[in-house]
């Protein structure tokens, strides 16, 4: 399932407290999903390792009660006592069996020792699939019954939305577009250390943000994405050089028309880019008016990413214009 489904579906089980599990490869985002649906409600979020935890500290330290003469236990101070949110137990399948089964009764139950999880408050899991040479554990079916089962897949249209949104370099994305097969290439069976995926291409963007010298760029974003693809991505990066002027385009409506499709791809991307970063009725309209001179495949981009991006353009007669010419493609 795609994120954007995904994020409708979790929010839906979540306002239910019905507990769901994540699976996917590593790095596609599996946890920044459920935090941002913890953001975006405005709930708190607890994030959980299993992994590095003891069954102890899940379910807390016995100790001695002197009035009634018996062992009680200590909750851990980790597990939230009020409110609402998020307990997401991250990669719960890469903890030892005996952790596992100290989760069964709180994922369940909702509880565990002497410890209640408050009414508020929904359990989402994750945990990467055993076909990733991740060191996991099978999960043991009466723990996998009490979840409802989720397939997490990359999906380079909802990447795109979330990288408009997070400012993601405009060179990343154009070259994801351009590539689309390059936004995750993560391969079971390579001993390749470093391969691509939509968290190390976060990395990129942070390396290009950085004061990192021209000479030392392509052995960083190596370590980031793989060697071939890093190659790649530097060589289309030079495309950007051969751009037309996209501030004047926003301003004007003209501009110079390219038939080379990395540039095509780059300049889509741009566009985009620079209207969500200044949007108003006149570059829009200005935007519209250029990319009637566009090829059909790049102008429908434009306006679909847009959309997406919730720029609103129903009431510019230009996108009326924009409608006639394009509407078989949008059919």
């Amino acid at each position: 399932m795609k994120a954007s489904k995904l994020t409708k579906t979790l929010t839906a089980l979540i306002e239910q407290k019905v507990p769901a599990f994540l699976w996917g490869a590593p790095g596609i985002g599996k946890s920044s999903i459920v935090k941002q649906i913890a953001q975006s409600n405005e709930i708190d979020f607890i994030d959980l390792r299993l992994a590095l935890m003891d069954p102890t500290d899940l379910k807390g330290i016995p100790f001695y009660d002197k009035e009634s003469h018996t062992a009680l236990w200590a909750p851990p101070a980790f597990l939230p006592k009020s409110g609402e949110g998020i307990l997401f137990l991250d990669e719960l399948n890469t903890a030892a069996p005996s952790v596992q089964a100290s989760a069964y009764q709180l994922i369940l139950d909702r509880r565990v020792g002497e410890y209640e999880l408050p009414d508020g408050w929904a359990i989402v899991a994750a945990g990467n699939r055993e076909s990733d040479r991740g060191v996991t554990y099978r999960m043991p079916s009466p723990l996998a019954n009490r979840f409802v089962h989720f397939e997490m897949e990359v999906n380079v249209d909802d990447w795109k939305f979330w990288a408009y949104k997070k400012e993601i370099d405009e060179r990343v994305i154009s070259y994801i577009s351009y590539k689309t097969e390059h936004l995750f290439t993560f391969d079971a069976k390579s001993e390749a250390k470093s391969f691509a995926t939509p968290r190390s291409w976060e990395y990129v963007d942070s390396i290009l943000k950085s004061n990192m010298s021209q000479d030392l760029l392509l052995d960083s974003i190596s370590g980031a994405v793989g060697r071939e693809v890093a190659v790649g991505f530097l060589s289309f990066a030079k495309v950007m050089s051969r751009l037309p002027d996209i501030k004047n385009i926003l301003a004007s409506g003209d501009g110079e028309y390219s038939d080379e499709v990395d540039v095509l791809y780059a300049l889509s991307t741009g566009l985009v880019s620079a209207l969500l970063k200044e949007n108003s009725d006149e570059n829009l309209d200005n935007l519209l008016r250029y990319t009637l001179g566009l090829k059909s495949e790049f102008a429908v981009m434009c306006v679909q990413d847009l959309q997406r991006n919730g720029v609103k353009m129903e009431h510019s007669d230009v996108f009326k214009e924009w409608v006639q010419k394009f509407a078989f493609l949008l059919a």
